[in-house]
């Protein structure tokens, strides 16, 4: 197993002592000004995962690739009892915002991760210059009940998930090519592999989500994303699976209004992991968005 070794960024670890913890991040781009990007990754992963992807920004932009609470690094708390749902991620995204940015940034991110970035413009506006969201996960009222039900497949996949390997290398082996992984680079996989997991005491790694954390969060979704539309006053660009969307705005469209400020692009060929499948929109958003909001 290995990762690409160029574009190396540093990993940090912000106080939010608001929240109960620190959030990990990792810093891409020249720290000699202000933060251009901040990026939130989707259910279960982490932010290394999508360094290969954001790192050829860093020559000009400056990025926070974070892992969201219960992922990765982060040591904020992960109380699973009584949770109220991915408000909580939008409230450490506020603090994180408030402790490691000086002016209003790009907002991005991956499935949840782009969800809470949306949830994050609406509650506080001044915060954000525009909004990057590829394939988030805003779905009908329904659907969030069917995520939720014990008997979904995503729940159900994700109490599944095996969590204990001998080794990353181990983990590597073992997804490379399968389910979701199969239109992965190595390179990605190996970057995922490499913060998803933690070496235990007994010599073994473990995951950095834990399975029953993953679960939690397909079942606690409690948001009002269309409100939060019409709540953020910034520019939208969202990206869209052609695949398995979780963006399912069908019948909805014209809530999204007719004034362009939210631009909805489906991308053919493309299924939920569209980022790891079509880096360069992704970075061409991102740059594009970075622009017109400097």
């Amino acid at each position: 197993m290995s990762a690409a070794a160029d574009t190396e960024p540093t990993a940090r670890m912000i106080p939010l002592p608001s929240r109960g913890g620190a959030m990990a991040a990792l810093e891409f781009g020249p720290t000699d000004r202000p933060v251009d990007i901040v990026f939130s990754h989707a259910n279960g992963f982490n932010g290394r995962t999508y360094r290969t992807i954001l790192g050829p920004l860093a020559s000009g932009l400056r990025i926070l690739a974070l892992d969201l609470r219960g992922h990765g690094a982060t040591t904020l708390p992960t109380v699973i009892e009584g949770r109220q749902g991915w408000l909580e991620f939008r409230d450490d995204l506020l603090a994180l915002l408030a402790a490691a940015c000086e002016a209003p940034v790009v907002l991005s991110g991956h499935s949840m991760g782009g969800t809470s970035s949306l949830l994050a413009a609406a509650a506080e506006p001044e915060r954000v210059r525009s909004l990057a969201l590829f394939d988030p996960v805003i779905m009908p009222v329904e659907a969030q009940a069917f995520a939720a039900d014990p008997d979904s497949p995503l729940l159900a996949g994700a109490m599944r998930r095996r969590a204990i390997f001998p080794s990353k290398q181990a983990a590597f082996e073992a997804y490379l090519g399968r389910g979701g992984f199969k239109t992965w680079s190595e390179a990605q996989l190996a970057d995922y592999v490499e913060a998803g997991f933690r070496e235990t005491a007994a010599g073994e790694v473990t995951l950095t989500c834990a399975p029953a954390w993953e679960a939690s969060n397909f079942r606690t979704h409690n948001y009002d994303a269309w409100a939060a539309f019409r709540d953020s006053r910034c520019p939208i660009r969202v990206l869209r699976a052609a695949e398995g969307s979780t963006f399912r705005i069908e019948g909805r469209e014209n809530d999204l209004g007719d004034d362009g400020r939210i631009q909805v692009q489906t991308i053919p060929n493309t299924t939920h992991f569209l980022p790891m499948e079509r880096p360069e929109l992704v970075r061409s958003l991102l740059a594009s968005c970075a622009a017109r909001s400097s």
